[in-house]
C-alpha cells in the first residue's frame, strides 16, 4: 500500500513539474504594460491579470510595473467559455449601438449620449485639461475681454470625451465643473469652480500635477484589469509673443514607446485634416518627447497637446469659434482612433 502511495506522489511531483517546465514565458517589450504584453500573447487581460500577477509578483516594477530584461510567467490558457452564435453576437452588436450614457458635465442639452460605433470598445480614457479651480492658465485677450486657458481647454476636453464615449469608449473626466457644459459661446466665461474630480484643486503647482496624476493612476489601477487600451491626454493652450502663430503640437513620454507613437498617430491625423480642409497651408505641428511632470509621473500612456497661442489672434480664432473646438475634440478622437487601431 505503502508503495503505491510513493508511487502516486512521485507522479503527481513529475507531472506538476512538466507542467511549469512546459509553461510559456516571454520578455515584454519597450513601453508595454501587462495588459499589452498579455493581448500579445492571446491572453485577455479582464481573464487574466490577477493570474499574472500571481505568478510574476516578485518581478514586478513599481505600481506592478514590467521591467525590460525580465523573463515573466505567462498563465496558462483556462478553458474556453461556451461559444456564442453569430446571431447572438449580432443581437449583443445591436444592443451595443443603442446604449446612451448620462453624463450631466456635458450640460443639459448633451447630457445623454448615444453611443453609435463600436470603434473604440474596449479602450478607457483620461482627460484632463489644463489648469482649473485657482488657476486660470495662460490668458489671451481680444479687445478688452479675457481668454483664459483653462476654460477653452476644458470645453474642448468635454467634446472630446463626449467624442470618446459615442464611439464606444470608457472615459474618465479628471477635471470637473459641475456648471459648465459644452459651450458654444464665442468667449466663455470664467470661474473657478474647477475640481479634480470633486476635490479641490490646490494653487501650487506641483501640488496640484500630483493630484491629478495620483487620481489617475488609482483609477488605471483597477482599469488596466478591464480594459485592453488605456490612455491618457493632457489638454493645453499656449502662451507665446502675439506676433507667433503656432500648429498644435504634441509631446510624449522620454520612457514610453507607446506614448511617442501616439504623439505621431495624433499629429498624421492633424496633418491629413489640414490637407484635407487647408491643402494650400501646410501643417506645421510637431512632436517631441518632453520629461513633463504629468508624462513621468502618469502610469497609464499619455499623451500632451497645445493647441495653439491664444496670444495670436490668428490662433484665437481656433478657441472662440465653437466650430472649431469642435474639429479640435473630433481629431483629437480620431487621432485615439488610429492608434488603437495600430496597436499591436
Amino acid at each position: 500500500m505503502n508503495k503505491r502511495l510513493c508511487l502516486f506522489l512521485l507522479l503527481s511531483v513529475l507531472l506538476s513539474v512538466t507542467a511549469l517546465w512546459a509553461q510559456q514565458k516571454a520578455t515584454p517589450k519597450a513601453g508595454e504594460g501587462i495588459s499589452t504584453f498579455l493581448l500579445r500573447h492571446n491572453r485577455a487581460p479582464k481573464k487574466y491579470y490577477d493570474d499574472f500577477i500571481q505568478l510574476n509578483k516578485k518581478k514586478l516594477g513599481k505600481d506592478e510595473s514590467l521591467k525590460m530584461g525580465e523573463t515573466y510567467l505567462i498563465p496558462p490558457a483556462k478553458s474556453s467559455s461556451k461559444a456564442v452564435a453569430p446571431s447572438e453576437k449580432k443581437e449583443k452588436a445591436k444592443k451595443v449601438a443603442k446604449t446612451k450614457i448620462h453624463e450631466p458635465l456635458f450640460g443639459k442639452q448633451l447630457a445623454d449620449v448615444k453611443v453609435t460605433s463600436k470603434r473604440l470598445a474596449g479602450a478607457c480614457f483620461y482627460v484632463v485639461s489644463g489648469h482649473g479651480g485657482p488657476d486660470p492658465g495662460a490668458i489671451g485677450k481680444v479687445g478688452n475681454i479675457e481668454l483664459h486657458e483653462d476654460e477653452y481647454a476644458y470645453d474642448i476636453a468635454l467634446r472630446l470625451a463626449r467624442n470618446l464615449m459615442q464611439e464606444g469608449a470608457e472615459v474618465r473626466i479628471i477635471i470637473q465643473d459641475a456648471k459648465d457644459g459644452i459651450r458654444d459661446d464665442a468667449y466663455l466665461s470664467n470661474s473657478k469652480r474647477e475640481t479634480c474630480m470633486g476635490d479641490p484643486i490646490p494653487l501650487n503647482q506641483v501640488e496640484r500635477l500630483k493630484q491629478r496624476c495620483e487620481k489617475i493612476n488609482t483609477l488605471y489601477r483597477k482599469d488596466r484589469k478591464n480594459y485592453d487600451y488605456c490612455r491618457a491626454i493632457f489638454i493645453h493652450v499656449d502662451s507665446r509673443s502675439k506676433r507667433e502663430q503656432t500648429d498644435v503640437f504634441f509631446y510624449h513620454s522620454l520612457k514610453k514607446a507607446e506614448s511617442k507613437r501616439l504623439a505621431k498617430h495624433m499629429k498624421d491625423t492633424f496633418e491629413s485634416k489640414y490637407d484635407k480642409h487647408q491643402p494650400n497651408r501646410g501643417f506645421s505641428g510637431t512632436v517631441s518627447g518632453r520629461n513633463l511632470y504629468v508624462l513621468a509621473c502618469t502610469t497609464p500612456v499619455s499623451v500632451f497637446v497645445e493647441l495653439g497661442n491664444i496670444q495670436n489672434k490668428f490662433d484665437q480664432r481656433r478657441f472662440v469659434m465653437s466650430s472649431n473646438r469642435q474639429a479640435l475634440a473630433k481629431w483629437l478622437m480620431e487621432g485615439f482612433i488610429k492608434d488603437y487601431k495600430g496597436r499591436k
